[in-house]
């Protein structure tokens, strides 16, 4: 049973930085696809990241490329999310996925593990 936690979300101002993690447990994840996801009120959920357990090729969405940078560290079994210049947009649920897959989804169905969330509020 694949189990995935997250943690890390708060309350930050515009500019500032948070780091989610994303503890996964129950299997190896060596063939994994390890992803966030964010969903804000009233809109449906939509891809952050995404990074291949073996090799830790990344794939980002527009929206966040080149202010958040998603990792992994294989011996804790933990992905992160370093989210920086943090903007009232990125305000949201942010949820850890998993899938083991060699294509990268950008959609929801493509995951069929998801942790409980962690909420990531981003005051002006």
């Amino acid at each position: 049973q694949v189990q995935l936690v997250e943690s890390g979300g708060g309350l930050v101002e515009t500019g500032g930085s948070l780091r989610l993690s994303c503890v996964a447990s129950g299997r190896t994840f060596s063939r994994y696809v390890m992803a966030w996801f964010r969903q804000a009120p009233g809109k449906e959920r939509e891809f952050v990241a995404a990074i291949r357990w073996s090799g830790g090729s990344t794939f980002y969405a527009d929206s966040v490329k080149g202010r958040f940078t998603i990792s992994r560290d294989s011996a804790k079994n933990t992905v992160y999310l370093e989210m920086n210049s943090l903007k009232t947009e990125d305000t949201a649920v942010y949820y850890c996925a998993a899938d083991q897959s060699i294509v990268i989804f950008r959609t929801q169905g493509g995951y069929s593990y998801w942790g409980q969330g962690t909420q990531v509020t981003v005051s002006s």
